[in-house]
């Protein structure tokens, strides 16, 4: 019987231990991607920034600040959600953390009576709605842990095209900002209409005359806003997946270290087990010698 348990330990151990590589590896795998991803956010302020300048100039040389993206409604009638959350789990409380928040939001319009439109990214909070009853519009899948531009250029065309013909007055988004490896944050914002006290400012006190626009200043603000919007989509979805990696370095992590104490805790009881083995052999052993030297006396 003891002999059977310690094999049976054993075989847990080996398991354990294959468990414990696997985990080891992916914890490596996701450490080496939230620096590509960290590059990745690097490389994608100045273009981002560079959009905004531009945006400043444009009102500092007068332009009204009237483009469809840029005008609150008068009234809410429907909110639409943007959710960026991932496509695969293993990851801890990444994708529950912003999915709860953006529900509570969402719950929030619900009872001031206002209807809502679903725009999700992600398997895991496409699969949580849908399963809710929850009414999906859009959804978009396999590219949350290494987003392009182009996919956030379609997504906020869809995004864009429901607000510009009023399916949705306002527009929130939801998704987990990187701040660092140790620390990330769920954020649910306004992301629609852009608001446009943080378009003007900086790059007013160079004044009206600073620069010359060809063509005139209004049709280079409509053409630029849309490009502003899917800027700020592709900086939260590069964040998300910074954010997604770093869940699941520390979620590999703790299951690599959990790995290594039950290993520790089975090795333990395979000893005192084989211990048991041996001393029940040796009280076999003795009971047999006794045996023996019971008989030989009767026989003497």
């Amino acid at each position: 019987m003891a002999g059977g348990q310690e094999r049976l330990l054993r075989r847990r151990i080996r398991t354990v231990q294959s468990t414990k590589k696997i985990t080891k590896a992916m914890e490596l795998i996701a450490a080496s991607r939230i620096v590509k991803a960290q590059a990745k956010v690097a490389a994608a302020r100045p273009y981002s920034e560079q959009i905004t300048e531009v945006i400043r100039n444009l009102t500092a040389a007068g332009v009204a600040m009237d483009q469809p993206l840029l005008v609150p409604r008068d009234e809410v009638r429907t909110v639409g959600f943007v959710v960026i959350a991932g496509d695969r789990g293993l990851a801890g409380s990444y994708n529950s953390g912003v999915i709860r928040a953006a529900e509570r939001v969402l719950q929030r319009h619900i009872e001031e009576g206002r209807d809502y439109s679903l725009m999700l990214v992600g398997k895991k909070v496409q699969r949580y709605f849908r399963f809710r009853g929850y009414k999906v519009d859009a959804a978009f899948t396999g590219f949350s842990d290494n987003p392009s531009y182009e996919n956030a250029r379609q997504v906020a065309d869809e995004v864009i095209e429901r607000f510009e013909r009023g399916a949705v007055d306002q527009v929130e988004l939801a998704y987990t900002q990187f701040l660092s490896v140790a620390v990330q944050r769920v954020q649910v914002r306004r992301f629609l209409p852009v608001e446009a006290e943080g378009l003007t400012g900086a790059g007013a006190e160079e004044g009206p005359g600073a620069y010359e626009f060809e063509p005139e200043p209004e049709r280079i603000l409509g053409h630029i806003v849309p490009r502003y919007v899917e800027s700020r989509l592709y900086a939260a979805m590069l964040d998300a997946a910074a954010s997604q990696h770093a869940f699941q370095q520390r979620a590999m992590k703790a299951a690599t270290d959990n790995a290594e104490e039950l290993t520790k805790v089975l090795q333990r009881r395979m000893n005192r087990a084989r211990q048991d083995s041996i001393t029940t052999e040796i009280i076999e052993i003795a009971s047999g010698a006794a045996a023996m030297a019971t008989d030989e006396e009767r026989a003497g």
